[in-house]
């Protein structure tokens, strides 16, 4: 009922920047929040970055001032993650994530994710 679905990924140099984006559709009344995670081998996946409804942002100190996030329109429906000065360490399979209240007949709010999209920082 709801899809999220990343885009923009790839291969990328160290001290180089790649923007990621993640459209949102589907039977979607709310989007709550939006959030970019990564998973890097043999490690959980970690939260990078999140937008709440009002606009607010925040990220952990392992990447802020190097990754921002942002909302393409006012719903929050397309959601992009510029990095900057990218390291070897960010290489990760990054993951879309919304916190959406759906608009249906058993209407409810959850979590969905995307499909994860490959970033591979070389030296």
């Amino acid at each position: 009922q709801v899809q999220l679905v990343e885009s923009g990924g790839g291969l990328v140099q160290a001290g180089g920047s790649l923007s990621l984006s993640c459209a949102a559709s589907g039977a979607i009344k709310t989007i709550n929040r939006m959030s970019w995670y990564r998973q890097q081998p043999g490690k959980q996946r970690e939260l990078v970055a999140t937008i709440t409804y009002s606009g607010s942002t925040t990220s952990p100190d392992s990447v802020k001032g190097r990754f921002t996030i942002s909302s393409d329109n006012d719903k929050n429906t397309v959601v992009s993650l510029r990095m900057i000065d990218m390291k070897v360490e960010d290489t990760a399979v990054y993951y879309c994530n919304g916190d959406i209240t759906t608009d249906t007949e058993l209407s409810g709010r959850f979590s969905y994710w995307g499909q994860g999209i490959q970033v591979t920082v070389s030296p």
